[in-house]
């Protein structure tokens, strides 16, 4: 019987298109068990577990310098000028950023910047360990396209179409979290089922560094969605209730499940319990604002503590399907988290970015600057570009990696344009990516043959040599298999360089 068994049919009119050419690392192990473990053979025994230990590890490494990478992620590259590192990130490849054709232009990284960690000053520039230092970043909801830079978000976008036979079944709406006019708003919606007619539960949250701090004072701006009454009189609900506070746990975002109805599910997240350090609510239901503060006696104790979560949580309980779901926002302002006295460590800037970073985000790149071009072709007008670093002497814009932010940070003239970044994993993310490509399955063998001989107890040392020898040999075969070198494509490339090709 052939190798492939599955009908052509099946595989055209399925979505696994070109997994001929891979072989899953977990054939490898069956196979490697099979064939080179034994009485007779080179290793006598070994552990299963072993076996998938070491193939894992030649997964990784054969990821990261053999295997061709094909992981990519595009987006379009918004305000902050920041991109997200991919979560299974471990270096990248390229980045480009195309045009309106389709066509990619390689960004260079811009090796003479960062965003380095600011340390706070005195007006004399010494460091300062003085109080009324801000702990939250981005308390005005201003960075970013969204206004939410630097705050995790609960899922959000619920379509509430699920509903049973009431007076607003046919109708469809989304809950929404969105930061406009300096302002973070919850908008609500009922979603009636099981006599229930509840608000989902929603909040945002960052992680504070309070190492060395004591007591923090907490105040913000909130305004509860205003109560609602039906046509008939009957009462929808008797306002939004908007929570803000300080919890030694990190929250759960599996939470924003919950309906906030009476009885209803998460109500530690409904009733704010789970606030255990300290909060502030907002619920009088008349849609004005008001502002609450936490000072002094009532500050916040984080004594002996390293890391808090400033939260924010909204939700609506209704009582009844409202003759009109239009929304029910609750909003938030105006947060402040500083702390009331000395503290014994140095304090970064509350805005999370450091000067460097603002300089090089608000500056105008010089290929922006200079009308040295003549009808688009970049030549010089007047011959003036002499000594010039050809990394730097390009119009595709720059770009530097923050490892410790986990965030990539573009120039300024790359702002909305559709950038790619190419990059590399490690191969064992998830298991359909733990699959070898068949030009190295055999390196693969020997890594793991090698690996195991020399982990071993008294095995001679001339054979964890010539083992050696083989995987080197065999990681070299396969890097160059999958180089996919290929003799037309070299040659057309060298006519372009004026080479004379014989046929």
């Amino acid at each position: 019987m052939g190798l492939i068994e599955q009908k052509q049919k099946f595989y055209y009119q399925g979505r696994d298109f070109g997994d001929y050419q891979f072989t899953s690392l977990d054939d490898i192990i069956n196979s490697f068990m099979v064939i080179h473990v034994g009485e007779d053979k080179i290793i006598s025994k070994v552990k299963r577990n072993d076996v998938a230990f070491h193939a894992q590890r030649g997964m990784q490494e054969l990821s990261f310098d053999t295997f061709k990478s094909c992981k990519t992620q595009e987006i379009v590259l918004p305000g902050s000028l920041q991109m997200i590192l991919p979560q299974d990130y471990v270096n990248y490849v390229k980045l480009t950023w195309s045009d309106s054709s389709g066509i990619e232009h390689l960004m260079y990284p811009a090796s003479k910047t960062s965003n380095p960690n600011y340390i706070r000053q005195n007006e004399n520039k010494a460091y300062s360990f003085t109080p009324g230092i801000e702990y939250a970043f981005n308390t005005d909801f201003s960075d970013g396209d969204d206004g939410l830079d630097e705050w995790i978000v609960s899922d959000v976008q619920k379509t509430l179409s699920n509903r049973p036979s009431s007076p607003i079944s046919n109708r469809q709406f989304e809950d929404t979290i969105s930061a406009s006019s300096g302002e973070l708003k919850f908008s609500h919606h009922t979603n009636a089922g099981w006599g229930l007619y509840g608000s989902y539960v929603y909040m945002v949250y960052q992680e504070l560094d309070v190492e060395g701090v004591t007591l923090l004072n907490l105040s913000a701006k909130g305004t509860s969605a205003a109560a609602v009454d039906n046509s008939s009189g009957s009462e929808v609900h008797e306002g939004g209730i908007i929570r803000i506070g300080i919890t030694s746990q990190q929250p759960d975002n599996t939470k924003n499940q919950g309906i906030s109805s009476s009885g209803s599910y998460n109500a530690s997240y409904n009733d704010g319990t789970f606030l255990d350090l300290g909060s502030l609510t907002f619920d009088d239901g008349l849609g004005t604002s008001s502002t609450k503060l936490l000072e002094d006696e009532d500050a916040i104790n984080v004594s002996g503590l390293n890391t808090v979560y400033l939260v924010i949580v909204s939700h609506v309980p209704f009582k009844i399907a409202p003759d009109n779901d239009t929304g029910h926002i609750n909003i938030i302002d105006d947060v402040s988290i500083i702390t009331d006295a000395s503290v014994g460590m140095l304090q970064s800037s509350s805005s999370g970015n450091s000067r460097t970073w603002d300089n090089y985000k608000s500056s105008t790149p010089s290929e922006n600057n200079n009308d040295d071009y003549i009808d688009n072709n970049y030549w010089p007008n007047q011959g003036e570009r002499y000594g010039l670093d050809p990394q730097r002497s390009q119009v595709n814009g720059s770009f530097f990696i923050d490892c410790l932010r986990g965030k990539i940070h573009f120039s300024s003239n790359i702002s909305g344009k559709t950038v790619i970044l190419e990059y590399i994993s490690d191969g064992i993310g998830t298991d359909k990516e733990m699959q070898v490509h068949k030009f190295a399955e055999e390196a693969m063998y020997k890594w793991i043959t090698h690996a195991i001989l020399a982990s071993k107890r008294n095995t001679p040392e001339y054979l964890v040599a010539r083992y050696k020898k083989e995987r080197f040999a065999e990681i070299r075969k396969a890097k160059l298999r999958l180089s996919n070198i290929k003799l037309e494509e070299i040659t057309q490339i060298l006519r372009g360089k004026s080479k004379q090709i014989k046929h």
